[in-house]
């Protein structure tokens, strides 16, 4: 059984017990949290899409980790202008390890 549901603007492909970094979502670690924005839902052969979402369909996780990915970085230049910038990037995520998907 899996799901595919969306968070921080993006979809992910989940099944029980998966790690799955996310955007930055708020709580603490060990907090359980409910996803509804669930788009489909998978059971064998019988696959539900929802038009958008599924209604009263619910993947439950729960926050393991709230940390920043790696450092990118951002650099600019303007040739024979003498214009460079650099900067840098870390973006938050929270890390879910999925507990239950129900619909």
């Amino acid at each position: 059984m899996y799901a595919i549901i969306k968070t921080g603007g993006k979809q992910y492909q989940v099944s029980t017990g998966d790690r799955v970094l996310v955007e930055k979502l708020e709580g603490n670690v060990g907090d359980s949290i409910e996803l509804n924005e669930v788009l489909l839902v998978a059971e064998g052969d019988a696959v539900t899409v929802g038009q958008p979402v599924i209604e009263g369909a619910k993947v439950v996780a729960t926050i393991t980790d709230q940390g920043k990915h790696k450092k990118i970085k951002v650099f600019k230049k303007k040739r024979r202008k003498g214009y460079r910038l650099t900067k840098g990037h870390r973006q938050l995520y929270t890390a879910l390890t999925i507990a239950d998907i129900s619909k």
